[in-house]
């Protein structure tokens, strides 16, 4: 990517944002759950809706890529870093309610907008008590847990276009299916989601509910060690985590990074692992499956970025 395209840009954007809001190639490992990732030409934190607006703009302005990233939870970013704009959303993170919806910036913890009902006893979001990611990347993945997906509550969405228009999307409009909606394929940008709950005058089963999803995750999943989270989806009629299991690759390594002892269908950085470990074992991982079962598995985990080779 051009530097001086870049610095065109980096100069554009500060006249509407301030200095500690935009970062120049500068590594993403910090800013995601794995610890891996390369640089970003262009890291940006937009803290208002119409930052957001000014950025898609610019970047379309400039036929620029734009990338955006959350918490970066279920995400691999290559060792080659990401080429153009990456957009950060974690500072838009306010959390509201009128009467029994919540509204939530895209940026929000999708765990903290579950304890968020809970204090204000609406049922609904039990199953999202330990997904990691943000509420943008839950609405865009159609997160789901312990028998819930984020269809069964979203009423709808406000969504920024790739020229900076913004648009209120209801639930029907975003084809939500098993980990998939049409965000991406229409360059859609979450910034704000609303979720239907329902009232309950007790919030005692709701946070019982909470309880046991929580225990069951920190029972079953590595949460000890740096991971993407689940890496693969469900198979049909299989369990991505048992095919791995069965396969014998539980605790294989590659690089740095291993098969949870303790969850098959998670890998986890034990030793300074990079990104290329990782998509080496995924690749492997893969391989092995197919060979053994005739299965295909699919990632769940979402990979961006260049390979530095």
């Amino acid at each position: 990517m051009s530097e001086g395209i870049l610095q065109l840009i980096y100069n554009e954007l500060l006249q509407t944002m301030h200095s500690e809001q935009l970062l120049m190639n500068q590594s993403l490992k910090h800013f995601t759950f794995t610890r891996t990732g390369g640089p970003a030409d262009l890291h940006v934190f937009p803290a208002a809706y119409e930052e957001v607006q000014s950025i898609a703009a610019i970047a379309t302005k400039y036929n620029m890529p734009l990338t955006v990233l959350g918490n970066g939870s279920n995400l691999i970013i290559r060792d080659g870093g990401i080429r153009g704009i990456v957009l950060n959303l974690t500072k838009l993170a306010k959390i509201n309610k009128i009467d029994s919806q919540i509204i939530v910036q895209s940026g929000a913890a999708i765990i903290d907008t579950s304890r968020f009902a809970l204090a204000h006893s609406l049922a609904g979001l039990e199953f999202a008590c330990g997904i990691p990611g943000t509420v943008g990347g839950a609405v865009y993945m159609n997160a789901g847990a312990y028998g819930g997906e984020i269809k069964d509550v979203l009423e709808s969405v406000l969504v920024c276009s790739n020229t900076g228009e913004l648009l209120r999307l209801k639930r029907e409009e975003l084809e939500l299916s098993y980990r998939h909606s049409n965000i991406a394929s229409r360059g859609y940008i979450v910034l704000e989601a609303v979720f239907q709950l329902i009232p309950q005058a007790d919030s005692g089963d709701i946070k019982s509910k909470m309880d046991e999803n929580t225990f069951l995750r920190e029972s079953k999943q590595p949460l000890e060690y740096p991971s993407c989270g689940s890496v693969f989806k469900r198979p049909p009629g299989h369990f991505a985590g048992k095919l791995i299991q069965d396969s014998g690759l539980q605790g294989f390594q590659i690089g740095g990074v291993q098969v949870s002892t303790k969850h098959a269908g998670f890998m986890v950085n034990v030793d300074h692992g990079t990104a290329t470990d990782y998509i080496e074992l995924i690749q492997y991982v893969q391989h092995m499956v197919k060979e053994k079962f005739g299965v295909t598995l699919e990632t769940e985990v979402k990979i961006l970025g260049e390979d530095p080779r």
